[in-house]
């Protein structure tokens, strides 16, 4: 049986904190997704505009104002407020 040097073995651990950084980033991608689409219909627009995303800096600036915006108040084509009537 072969044992791994000092420098082999570190290079083994990093290879497997770079796997369960990749495997944490894909479980994490999809609820991240929901949660601004969500909130995208909370103030009434299309789940469509989080492909603003993927503008730089403009559509990131789109975005961020979005999500900092109050909801509508009552319903919209998208359901219920999630505050509740007020």
């Amino acid at each position: 049986m072969q044992f791994l040097s000092g420098q082999q073995s570190r290079r083994v651990d990093q290879l497997a904190i770079a796997e369960f950084g990749n495997i944490y980033s894909l479980v994490i991608l999809v609820p991240s997704i929901n949660c601004a689409i969500r909130r995208l219909h909370d103030i009434g627009k299309s789940g469509w505009n989080y492909l603003f995303a993927f503008l730089p800096i403009i559509g990131w600036i789109m975005l961020l104002v979005w999500f900092c915006r109050d909801s509508e108040h009552g319903d919209n084509q998208y359901g219920q407020n999630p505050k509740g009537e007020y």
